[in-house]
């Protein structure tokens, strides 16, 4: 549905002055009042006369009026627009997609450049105690002939001539308020308002190459399995050699043959005779740094955890400070006995009354004073 005509239910000209909207509605309203007007549409015709009048007379209301809308439409400004749906529409075909009135202008044509993501595999003891790593880059970099500037030596990127510098072109469309000017950007330069002429035979005026290079990185001690270092400034140069984006480092921790890390523990598992853990003995452990000696007392039972404090990874970011290495007791009951070795451990049954041993089952966690975990 278009929108009212508020001039001309008044009798105005678009160009009219308040004081002259004022005077009309005054004029019309004691022709149209229902009191002195015995005609059968005077009413109807009173109440759009007061209608032009409180849009006409308010600045915003008549601003939108003279933009195509109707702010007292269902919907409010957007009513009513015509050809172009909608008062934000018509904003849109007068400023460009700028609000206010604000001009896009040309863009540059020097942009930030992308993250790049590398992965490393590290050792255990990389990872728990830092190292230094030079990994190889096959990224865009700034063209060291042109300096990112993109033109061949001697030369400049000159003036767009489809929309001389601006960037952005306009178009003129006709409609019910007359001459409409829509701009979007110019499809010549790409809307940047230059144009390069004569590019660098390098980099084809793009500003940047790729190339390998060798980067340093520091891996500080106790990261994990999973984390990501970033490195400000070291990943891929933007097109017309804008500043590099970051180069992030996923580290990946490979397996290790004696122990399972979990965060800054480690846990490990010793496996010893039935007959060291009946006497006791005392084992030489081998940590990640170090010798670490274990007394592994008479009578250890199978499951047993020795914990050793400090003997873990490095805390990350929190000073000083190590995890612990647990230490689980195995005991491997022989599967192979010689005839001398099967008769001594049936004279120890027999003094030990255990010849015909009963099984006891009973819930773990009654042994222990908790779960199986």
């Amino acid at each position: 549905m278009p929108p009212r005509d508020y001039y001309g239910i008044l009798g105005v000209p678009r160009n009219a002055s308040q004081d002259e909207i004022k005077k009309a509605y005054r004029r019309l309203a004691r022709q149209l009042h229902p009191d002195v007007n015995a005609s059968d549409d005077a009413k109807e015709r009173f109440s759009d006369l007061n209608a032009a009048y409180e849009v006409l007379s308010d600045p915003a209301k008549r601003e939108i009026v003279d933009l195509g809308g109707d702010p007292l439409a269902p919907g409010g400004a957007s009513a009513g627009a015509g050809p172009f749906g909608g008062f934000a529409d018509i904003m849109d075909a007068f400023f460009g997609g700028a609000a206010g009135g604000a001009a896009r202008g040309p863009r540059s044509r020097i942009r930030p450049g992308a993250d790049a993501l590398v992965r490393i595999d590290l050792d255990l003891n990389e990872t728990a105690f830092g190292v230094s790593r030079e990994i190889t880059l096959d990224t865009a970099v700034r063209c060291s002939s042109c300096s990112g500037a993109g033109t061949a030596p001697g030369t400049h990127p000159q003036t767009c001539r489809t929309c001389s510098g601006r960037g952005e072109i306009q178009s003129v469309q006709r409609s019910f308020l007359g001459q409409i000017v829509t701009s979007r950007p110019c499809p010549d330069c790409g809307g940047v308002g230059t144009k390069i002429v004569s590019p660098c035979p390098e980099c084809a005026g793009d500003g940047r190459v790729r190339a390998r290079r060798t980067v340093t990185i520091k891996v500080p001690a106790g990261v994990d399995d999973g984390m990501r270092l970033r490195l400000s400034g070291e990943g891929e140069v933007g097109p017309g050699g804008g500043p590099a984006g970051d180069l992030y480092v996923e580290v990946h921790e490979r397996p290790h043959p004696r122990f399972t890390r979990d965060r800054d523990d480690l846990h490990c598992t010793l496996s010893i005779p039935m007959t060291a853990a009946a006497l006791g003995t005392e084992i030489t452990l081998e940590p990640l740094d170090g010798d670490e000696n274990l007394v592994v007392k008479a009578g250890t039972q199978p499951g047993t955890v020795h914990t050793l404090r400090g003997r873990g990874v490095p805390h990350l970011n929190r000073g000083n400070g190590r995890g612990d290495l647990h230490v689980h007791v195995e005991v491997v009951t022989p599967t192979r006995l010689s005839a001398d070795q099967e008769r001594l451990l049936r004279e120890l049954a027999k003094a030990r009354g255990e010849e015909d041993a009963e099984a006891t089952v009973h819930n773990p966690a009654h042994a222990n004073g908790h779960g199986l975990f």
